[in-house]
């Protein structure tokens, strides 16, 4: 009996080199690069090779969306005082799986998910409302997820590393970049 399909939603390179080993028991993965938030541009393409260079060692295809950081920052530019995991974030959630949710229902995937429940400076529950909403919207069945779980946060780390991967130190956009900046400076 065939693996139904999943439509896997890639911020990073090492949240998906984990996810997707995990994932692949269970379903035929194809994995979905889809971060405007990125910032800057050097930064997207970085982490797009990267997560690129995962799929072929792991032997999946990736999907890659069209980067579009001027939508991004008209969606969140109200929330661009919010700390990391405030209401911009969720925001940020959405507009990812928002378009991973039309993709997957769009190209007759069964299901679609997100890695970024693997970092510990994302919320998990937070992302599955979000999820199970656009499931209903699109018809198409979310897998809800907390991969950071059973050390697998830690087990990401340890695998990024074995494969000298590129590990950011943001998330990706604009306004957690400065208060990195701000965090180091202090």
């Amino acid at each position: 009996m065939p693996k139904p399909s999943i439509l896997v939603h890639v911020c990073c390179a090492p949240d998906a080199l984990f996810v997707f080993g995990v994932l692949k028991e269970a379903y035929e993965v194809t994995g979905f690069f889809s971060n405007s938030n990125i910032h800057p541009r050097e930064e997207y393409d970085l982490r797009l090779e990267e997560a690129r260079k995962v799929a072929r060692t792991v032997g999946v295809p990736l999907l890659e969306d069209e980067y579009d950081p001027a939508g991004w920052f008209a969606l969140t530019r109200k929330f661009k005082d919010e700390p990391e995991k405030g209401r911009r974030c969720d925001v940020c959630y959405a507009a990812r799986l928002r378009r991973t949710a039309e993709r997957a229902a769009g190209e007759g995937f069964d299901a679609y998910a997100t890695v970024m429940s693997l970092s510990p400076w994302k919320k998990a529950a937070v992302m599955n409302r979000i999820g199970r909403q656009f499931a209903a919207r699109y018809g198409v069945a979310f897998l809800e997820a907390d991969f950071k779980k059973k050390d697998g946060f830690k087990k990401s780390v340890d695998l990024s590393r074995a494969h000298g991967l590129y590990r950011q130190d943001y998330c990706g956009c604009l306004y957690s970049r400065a208060a990195v900046g701000k965090r180091s400076s202090s």
